[in-house]
């Protein structure tokens, strides 16, 4: 045998060892990958983080709001009157009572304005409203008696903070804060520094409370023009 015909001989019997290597691991391969224990071996599991939940919510119902008193008012008939019908405190006297402080209040109703002062010292200075068609009358007064919150039986209204200063025939007429109706608004709200009583003078709500706090009984009241 020449030396060729024998490499020949051994080329061909590794190239037949390749094969046979190439095939057994091919057959070992396939069994895996067909196997079911051995996919779930290999096969990934895939972890997903759940990012909403569902949950049974009650379907809404309807709920009607409660209904607000409004706070304001148009000005009222010719029907309405503002003076206080209720009797007087019996420590009140038709009289001016003896004062011997310095403290002193003027209306002036051309200006719609109330001016108090302590001495020459000018306190307070509030917008105010007098009656319409000269229903407030001039004249030097005093305070007569003081009301935390005065009733008006004939017209169904409060009168806070009540500070009567003179008798117009059985009614008594004064200051006070703006009025409150029977379903909670504020009568005349908006309609400060007009005249717009019946003969009281008017101020606003917090404004009445601080001259109702800081005024005595026979403190004197000036009302001008």
């Amino acid at each position: 045998m020449s030396k060729t015909s024998a490499a020949l001989r051994r080329s061909a019997l590794f190239a037949a060892l390749i094969l046979t290597i190439c095939v057994v691991f091919g057959a070992v391969a396939w069994a895996a990958t067909a196997s079911p224990a051995m996919s779930m071996s290999i096969a990934p599991t895939a972890t997903y983080a759940r990012s909403f939940a569902f949950a049974e919510i009650a379907k809404p119902t309807y709920t009607a709001s409660p209904t607000i008193a409004p706070t304001q008012t148009l000005v009222p008939t010719a029907q309405v009157q503002i003076m206080q019908d209720t009797p007087a405190p019996e420590y009140a006297a038709p009289n001016s009572p003896v004062y011997g402080g310095n403290k002193y209040v003027l209306v002036d109703i051309s200006e719609q304005h109330m001016y108090v002062y302590e001495g020459e010292t000018l306190v307070y200075s509030f917008v105010a409203s007098t009656g319409m068609h000269s229903a407030t009358r001039v004249g030097t007064f005093s305070v007569l008696d003081k009301i935390p919150n005065a009733y008006g039986a004939t017209w169904d209204i409060w009168m806070p903070n009540w500070l009567g200063i003179y008798w117009a025939g059985s009614m008594e007429n004064g200051i006070h804060a703006l009025p409150i109706l029977p379903n909670g608004a504020t009568l005349w709200a908006g309609y400060l520094g007009v005249p717009i009583s019946y003969g009281c003078v008017v101020l606003g709500t917090y404004d009445a409370q601080l001259l109702y706090d800081w005024v005595d009984i026979g403190t004197p009241v000036e009302i001008q023009w």
